[in-house]
């Protein structure tokens, strides 16, 4: 006994259908049918919809400062031009919106606000430090039992979720002010900012141009000692104990690699 098989329209190509989803503008590509084997218009264009409404919420968890400062309607708008040109690349939410950033300098209406992209860099490295991969931290003992020489030689694996952000723009007071009541209102003023994850929410702090330049060698692969120079080199005056400390307290330090030599 034979069974019956609705016919098919022709094969739809995927990128025409992506285009399509990403943008109202483009029509219903053709040949698309239902179970029915209908033409697909409405339930598409229903479909397109909710699936923009779904990313533009998405835009506006992922970058809550950036929202607030655009406002509603902005944000809206911004994140419709940004999904026709950054259509998500994974199912995994917590990585869409990496090119936005880059996406807001690129608008030149919005030249005037020029911190913008620097802010939206620390909320994505905020939310990926949050979704980062569990790291147990070192015991501070460890390093304590260390020679001033071998400490100097050794080399430190930090954790996944440490993140270090410099910008020109006071971007960590920026954040705080729209974030926590009664935080201080911004300063003009380079900042750099590190996060780490000491127990389960990201925590930025503001760090010393020194202090950053230490940790980035660190993170560079650099020895301590290696690390120590290149920081003195922009201050002679530098403390190693400070930046040593916030990542200790931060739970930043996996690993220590004695050098053998």
């Amino acid at each position: 006994m034979s069974r019956t098989t609705k016919p098919q329209g022709p094969a739809v190509d995927q990128a025409q259908f992506i285009t399509a989803l990403m943008d109202a503008a483009v029509p219903v590509p053709a040949g698309l049918v239902d179970q029915a084997a209908e033409a697909a218009g409405r339930r598409f264009s229903v479909y397109r919809n909710n699936v923009a409404v779904s990313l533009t919420e998405a835009m506006h968890s992922a970058f809550p400062v950036i929202a607030k400062l655009l406002g509603r309607k902005n944000m809206d708008g911004l994140s419709g031009l940004y999904l026709r040109a950054h259509p998500p690349s994974s199912p995994l939410m917590m990585f869409y919106g990496a090119e936005f950033p880059a996406f807001l300098e690129g608008m030149q209406q919005l030249d005037h606000l020029g911190y913008l992209g620097d802010v939206a860099r620390l909320e994505l490295a905020l939310r990926h430090a949050y979704h980062a991969a569990d790291a147990t931290a070192i015991d501070p003992l460890q390093l304590a039992g260390l020679s001033e020489q071998s400490l100097l030689q050794a080399r430190l694996c930090l954790a996944p979720a440490l993140h270090l952000l410099r910008s020109p723009w006071p971007i960590h007071s920026i954040w705080r002010f729209n974030t926590e009541e009664e935080a201080p209102k911004p300063q003009a003023g380079a900042e750099a900012v590190v996060i780490t994850r000491p127990e389960f929410d990201p925590l930025p702090q503001v760090v010393s141009a020194a202090d950053a330049t230490w940790i980035e060698a660190l993170m560079r692969g650099a020895s301590i000692g290696e690390a120590l120079g290149q920081a003195q080199d922009l201050d002679t005056d530098f403390d190693l104990s400070s930046p040593l400390t916030l990542l200790l307290q931060g739970g930043a330090i996996t690993r220590l690699e004695e050098s053998k030599g």
